[in-house]
């Protein structure tokens, strides 16, 4: 190994592509992000072109690396990251079949509802993957396309996920790893492989999925020709990376059980490492490979957390945006001093954060919200309050099922725009029951799988190594315990109105 070693994490975004690099201290020296974009040609679709995510790598690369040229020449190795579940149809000759298809499309919701109510039947495909199928699973939308669009189905060759196609186009070899193809519905997670008895139960081909090698593990090398574009040198490893949420674990120091992290944007994610297989018995919570060898994580998703309190302040508190703007605060920040002027737990006001359904631990995507036990005596710090607690109680409800399944939640480290706000940290140590922390510096999927890039070269012998050296943490916050009891009511209440939450159809 040359010395001061770089690493760069690459991880292709919705939005965007990001580019990390690293030294072997796990000190960023360079990132930048190039956007590139989506397309919606119907309703509940959302495609993108590959080769767009190829351009805004080479752009991302290009700007992390413009400030110092040589930097290039030091990389070592590169980890690949990127958005989930996605499926990129190749055929024969490795040229994409159609535009990809993308996790937030929803085309393929009917077949997926009748792969658990007919055949195979939901206590099969729970027993053969350990998860539930949504519709922004991979294989659901292979068999969209055999019944939608048959020629391109024909075509098919190959089934890469999107992170797995940039390495192809980097390497041209088609390799993948466990924690990313946990999110395709025909991988068996207890065993680390593909699922022959799911592929035969939906009747798709192994062949059209690549072979599997470990996240840390150099499965590929750079080719001449990518190599040349990249200004990088050629024969470089590729780490098998992750997929977002797993490599964003990386970067966040949840690599083994005791620490989980709670992730406040418009949508929030509770994530455990496990250290050994563990699923719900319904599928409640999602149950996929780590990036970590012979290590699996458990994972909540509640499709509107943050994005709740903007319809919130958006729609029932257009005041807080004059008032934060004569103030020269955030809006949000006025919402949480509202929110703090109510006693804990509303006077009985609930609020359900279904606006767009849910997914853990209820997987219903036609489940709506709205608030219960509305009273003439609520004002609007009342409706504040109760908007942050029915969102918390939601997460809280996640952390809750990792305690069933034998997860000891001792810290919670929170990310995303929602940990910024004090208030809203204590509300979440004392409804988890965990003190809870944030991180000192950038915990982003591309940081991740520069470590694993980092540790499949050598640099630290585990990954595990590598977080211990690299990922800090700073406000650690304790629950006060008089309240965690106190909240413990506000989400025994929650729990009975979601009981009676309205669906749609």
């Amino acid at each position: 190994m040359r010395e001061q070693a770089l690493f760069l994490g690459i991880d292709v975004g919705t939005s965007g592509t990001k580019a990390i690099v690293i030294d072997s201290a796990g000190n960023i020296v360079g990132d930048a992000t190039a956007e590139h974009p989506v397309s919606y040609p119907k309703p509940g679709w959302a495609e993108q072109h590959p080769e767009d995510w190829w351009k805004s790598t080479v752009a991302a690369v290009a700007a992390a690396t413009r400030h110092d040229a040589a930097l290039r020449t030091r990389i070592e190795a590169i980890g690949l990251s990127g958005q989930m579940h996605g499926l990129v149809a190749l055929d024969a000759s490795g040229d994409v079949v159609r535009p990809a298809i993308l996790w937030n499309d929803s085309r393929s919701a009917a077949i997926c509802a009748a792969l658990h109510e007919r055949e195979p039947g939901l206590d099969r495909v729970l027993a053969m993957t350990g998860n539930r199928i949504f519709p922004g699973f991979q294989a659901p939308k292979l068999l969209w396309m055999r019944e939608h669009e048959p020629a391109a189905y024909a075509r098919t060759a190959k089934a890469l996920l999107p992170k797995d196609w940039l390495r192809y186009r980097l390497s041209g070899a088609m390799m993948a790893e466990p924690s990313d193809a946990s999110g395709t519905a025909v991988f068996d997670c207890a065993k680390r492989t593909w699922s022959n008895s799911m592929l035969e139960a939906v009747g798709l081909s192994r062949a059209l999925f690549p072979d599997i090698a470990e996240s840390p593990v150099h499965s590929t090398c750079l080719s001449i020709d990518a190599a040349r574009t990249l200004g990088l040198r050629a024969g470089i490893g590729i780490a098998g990376g992750a997929g977002d949420q797993a490599a964003a674990a990386i970067g966040s120091g949840i690599v083994a059980e005791g620490t989980v992290s709670c992730t406040i944007g418009t949508s929030g994610v509770v994530f455990a490492a496990s250290n050994a297989w563990r699923a719900t018995p319904h599928g409640e919570l999602h149950a996929f490979c780590h990036a970590v060898p012979n290590r699996w994580h458990l994972m909540g998703v509640m499709l509107s957390a943050g994005g709740s309190l903007r319809w919130f302040r958006d729609t029932l508190a257009a005041d807080a945006i004059a008032e934060a703007a004569a103030r020269g605060i955030d809006a949000y920040d006025v919402l949480a001093e509202r929110a703090a002027r109510a006693p804990l737990g509303a006077d009985g006001l609930v609020f359900l954060p279904y606006l767009t359904g849910e997914r853990c631990p209820i997987p219903d995507p036609l489940l709506r919200g709205g608030f219960a036990g509305l009273d003439v005596a609520h004002g609007r710090d009342h409706l504040a309050r109760a908007t942050f607690e029915g969102i918390t109680a939601g997460l809280a409800g996640n952390v809750d099922l990792l305690r069933k399944l034998g997860i000891d939640v001792r810290e919670v480290r929170l990310s995303g725009g929602g940990a910024r706000s004090a208030f809203w940290r204590t509300m979440c140590a004392e409804m988890f029951n965990a003190r809870v922390s944030l991180l000192a510096s950038d915990a982003s999927g591309a940081l991740g799988v520069a470590l694993l890039a980092a540790v499949g070269a050598g640099i630290y012998e585990s990954v595990d190594d590598a977080c211990a050296a690299v990922v800090r943490t700073r406000d650690l916050l304790e629950p006060d315990q008089t309240h965690v009891a106190r909240y413990a009511q506000v989400k025994a209440r929650t729990a009975l109105a979601a009981r009676s939450a309205l669906r749609i159809g």
